[in-house]
């Protein structure tokens, strides 16, 4: 048997796909593969991957209830950049939509927490090269990210 190698796509359940792909659109880059039932759902794809998508939304209607942190159920997607210039350009970007809600220095990831308009949370995080981790790949580190160090450090 063969073990999973990675996320291929996921699926969230937002008030208006539409506007969520919007959001996505403006804050990730990810462009629409299509749209079914006037905006009942929403197939996005990120620019740089094969997958047919990478993000479904599916409507529910602006009435749904969101999601509450420390309930069971999802806490976060993680969306993986290329490069800390990537992050950087990613976090001007959730700046400027008001979706940035924390900076994270794991050791081995720097990561970006953000949420939609509908207020489900997502990480953006880059992955220091595997041969520049040494001790910090057994260690589950959170301290604060200075974005501006990283960049001296790795850019």
């Amino acid at each position: 048997m063969t073990g999973v190698r990675r996320l291929n796509h996921a699926v969230l359940y937002v008030r208006d796909a539409r506007r969520s792909a919007e959001f996505y659109r403006d804050a990730l880059g990810f462009e629409v593969v299509a749209d079914y039932g006037n905006g009942a759902a929403v197939f996005m794809r990120a620019s740089e991957t094969e997958n047919h998508h990478d993000l479904g939304l599916f409507s529910i209607g602006t009435n749904a209830r969101g999601s509450e942190r420390g309930r069971v159920g999802l806490y976060h997607l993680a969306w993986q950049v290329e490069s800390i210039h990537d992050l950087a350009n990613t976090r001007a970007k959730l700046l400027e939509l008001g979706g940035l809600v924390g900076e994270s220095d794991h050791g081995v990831s720097k990561s970006l927490y953000a949420k939609d308009p509908d207020g489900i949370e997502f990480e953006v995080m880059w992955a220091v090269p595997p041969e520049l981790w040494g001790e910090m790949e057994h260690e589950a580190i959170t301290q604060r990210l200075d974005l501006d160090a990283e960049l001296a450090r790795f850019g």
